[in-house]
């Protein structure tokens, strides 16, 4: 048997334990008779994890948030997955890559380099869990810096999924990053997860500020960057694929309601 990764390091709320919570959330839908996301590289590193997950999974309330982290990773797999059949050779940006297993979840082709990247504590709990190959590396560094793209081959098509992590950076971050990866890269895509543009005033009053910035529809990125054509955007939730009848019936109540609906969705652009 694999001996156990302590985990009891990790202090309750920071960045890393929250990182934690969606693995755990990811891991616990993964036991779902009818899976949205089905991760089980999530419930194989949970396994393996020595942590209190009894604490843990009082706090975040899987029963009630599991169906939606699956939903918002399952559609941003969906469109990485087919991304990457149209170019089998791509390099893959996982920006603010946490604890995920999109990796080991999509299998992409042997020719395909990827990269997960993430603060230097975040990737250290990573190592714990998993090693770099071939195709393969984890890169310790904020993607506000401005040197970690050097380690990124500049000749492929890029992939650039940054799930649960632009709304967490001021628009000036956002706009810097969104200039460097777009002059580094010739073309490709860029998947996202992007809260209203009134989000950052509801975390000043609800979650001590952590939302930072936020869009109505994409246009904001789109008219500071030319390049970059807005594709589609879909919401967090497909109520249809939800197998919970009371949650499916939830999840269609609210979304039904503009201003809920509209506070979180999926973004899919081109360049």
């Amino acid at each position: 048997m694999t001996d156990k990764v302590d985990f009891s390091g990790v202090r309750w709320g920071s960045v890393e334990w929250t990182n934690l919570c969606t693995l755990y959330l990811r891991a616990y839908e993964s036991r779902s008779a009818q899976p949205v996301l089905g991760d089980q590289a999530a419930a194989e590193a949970v396994q393996r994890i020595d942590y209190d997950f009894a604490r843990l999974h009082r706090k975040v309330q899987p029963s009630l948030y599991q169906f939606l982290v699956a939903a918002r990773a399952s559609k941003l797999d969906a469109w990485a997955a087919e991304f990457l059949d149209r170019h089998p050779n791509a390099a893959v940006l996982h920006l603010g890559c946490g604890l995920d297993t999109r990796y080991l979840r999509l299998r992409p082709p042997a020719g395909v380099q990827w990269f997960d990247v993430d603060v230097p504590q975040v990737i250290d709990l990573r190592r714990k869990l998993y090693d770099d190959t071939d195709g393969y590396r984890m890169i310790a560094s904020s993607v506000t810096d401005a040197h970690w793209l050097d380690q990124v081959p500049a000749d492929r098509p890029a992939l650039i999924v940054a799930e649960g992590l632009l709304m967490y950076l001021t628009e000036a971050e956002v706009g810097d990053l969104l200039r460097r990866l777009l002059d580094r890269f010739e073309h490709g895509e860029l998947l996202a997860d992007l809260e209203a543009p009134w989000a950052p005033r509801l975390s000043k009053v609800f979650t001590k500020g952590i939302v930072k910035s936020g869009t109505r529809d994409g246009r904001e990125f789109t008219e500071c960057n030319p390049r970059l054509k807005l594709v589609e955007i879909a919401p967090i939730v497909d109520p249809a694929k939800i197998p919970s009848q009371p949650q499916r019936l939830f999840y269609r109540i609210v979304g039904a309601i503009p201003v809920i609906r509209n506070f979180d969705r999926l973004y899919r652009f081109r360049f």
